[in-house]
């Protein structure tokens, strides 16, 4: 599939697959969006409140909400596990062009996003004293983890891209991956996922969407 990187409105970088008609991330700006769906609503609920998250991402895509929560990690000294499912990682020269970092203005920012997209599949990467990432090749019908996680960003592409990815039996490997009390956060709020959501356990919570967006979703086991 053909990758065109396109700048959003806050002047991030996002990438655009025709094939599809989907963004990476919303129009309205991408990190703002990473910022409010899966930091605001999704780490900051669980931050400082026990000496170690763990924390799924469906669809790493850019890495851009990874390097965001490194950067929460090493912000407020907080451990993290990070795992993360992506079947079609972006090449070097598509990702080298993100310009994430210039914006963000954080020390250290270039080299951590460098560790994140440079680090070996399948095997636990320690990129910085706070945060380590594993990064699977692979589906995420293909995914089986047993409460394990305090958190999942749930980031694929939309339902009307992808329908196969928001199903009750996806939805059910989300909760079964959950520790009790775990969350999973969405920038979706159609009205037939949450209820898909409702069908495989969740308590579901309709919140304040990022600029451009009503509502977003977070589920709680």
């Amino acid at each position: 599939m053909t990758q065109e990187l396109v700048i959003t409105a806050d002047g991030s970088t996002s990438i655009f697959i025709a094939a599809l008609d989907e963004h990476y991330h919303s129009v309205h700006g991408a990190i703002q969006e990473s910022k409010h769906v899966f930091i605001q609503a999704g780490l900051n609920k669980k931050l400082n409140l026990q000496p170690e998250i763990s924390i799924l991402e469906i669809g790493f895509g850019t890495g851009l909400n990874a390097l965001l929560t490194c950067l929460e990690s090493e912000k407020y000294q907080q451990k993290i596990v990070y795992t993360a499912i992506e079947k079609f990682p972006l090449p070097e020269n598509i990702y080298t062009q993100l310009n994430y970092c210039t914006l963000l203005e954080t020390n250290q920012c270039d080299d951590l996003f460098k560790k994140i997209h440079n680090s070996d599949w399948k095997i636990e990467n320690n990129i910085s004293a706070y945060f380590n990432l594993t990064k699977h090749r692979q589906n995420i019908e293909d995914c089986a983890f047993s409460e394990q996680f305090d958190i999942i960003y749930f980031d694929a592409f939309a339902p009307s891209a992808q329908p196969e990815l928001w199903t009750e039996i996806i939805f059910s490997s989300m909760y079964n991956s959950l520790k009790k009390d775990g969350i999973l956060v969405t920038y979706c709020a159609k009205g037939e996922v949450k209820r898909t959501m409702k069908k495989a356990g969740f308590k579901v919570e309709a919140l304040p969407g990022p600029i451009g967006k009503r509502e977003m979703t977070r589920a709680i086991k």
